[in-house]
């Protein structure tokens, strides 16, 4: 059994509702949530699988479906993945640790892309980034690529994400300071990571 993520470790009670919420009400709002879902849009061919890793409550996977793509979101969180497809009709929903994530088992083929958005490494287990990125890398088709975002100012530090991306499948290709392609610094607060076998 995996142990509990630092979202439920660190979190207080309540928070995934307030999440859901939250992210309702800025949607209503008018609120651009879905940058991250852009630059993977722009990097995939039409009609790409993509898996978004983390999802939450599905704001990309749901933006991506209604590009055409093929979109699988997974969450540790059944609050989120219930928000998900309840708001968000189209994509396959499932709820899954992905430290342990084997989606070939359900009849899912590899991915074209796969998406990390938010600070989902910065939530994860401690000490499972590695082996987080190993189960996201067997799912990834040859040519595809991993994109990973997390804030630099919390559990995970750039240098530590580097070390767990050396113990995977993959390999650092280009590296960002925001889902807008700034470019990287060693002093930037946030870190956009593609990734892609070795």
């Amino acid at each position: 059994m995996p142990q509990p993520t630092r979202w439920v470790t660190e979190t207080k009670p309540g928070h995934s509702r307030w999440y859901v919420e939250r992210f309702r009400t800025m949607a209503a709002q008018g609120v651009d949530l879905v940058g991250e879902a852009r630059l993977i849009d722009a990097m995939v061919p039409r009609g790409a699988r993509i898996l978004d890793a983390g999802c939450g409550p599905g704001r990309h996977a749901a933006y991506l479906d209604a590009l055409g793509h093929t979109v699988v979101g997974v969450d540790a969180d059944p609050v989120l993945i219930a928000a998900a497809a309840e708001d968000h009709p189209g994509p396959r929903w499932l709820v899954a640790d992905l430290s342990e994530l084997d989606l070939a088992a359900a009849g899912e083929a590899p991915f074209d892309a796969i998406l990390l958005a938010g600070n989902v490494m910065v939530f994860l287990a401690p000490d499972t980034e590695a082996a987080v990125l190993r189960r996201l890398a067997a799912h990834l088709a040859p040519e595809g690529f991993v994109a990973v975002g997390f804030h630099t100012d919390r559990e995970l530090a750039v240098a530590d994400f580097d070390a767990a991306v050396a113990e995977s499948e993959l390999r650092l290709e280009h590296r960002f300071a925001t889902w807008d392609l700034r470019a990287w610094h060693e002093h930037a607060d946030f870190a956009v990571s593609i990734l892609r076998h070795r």
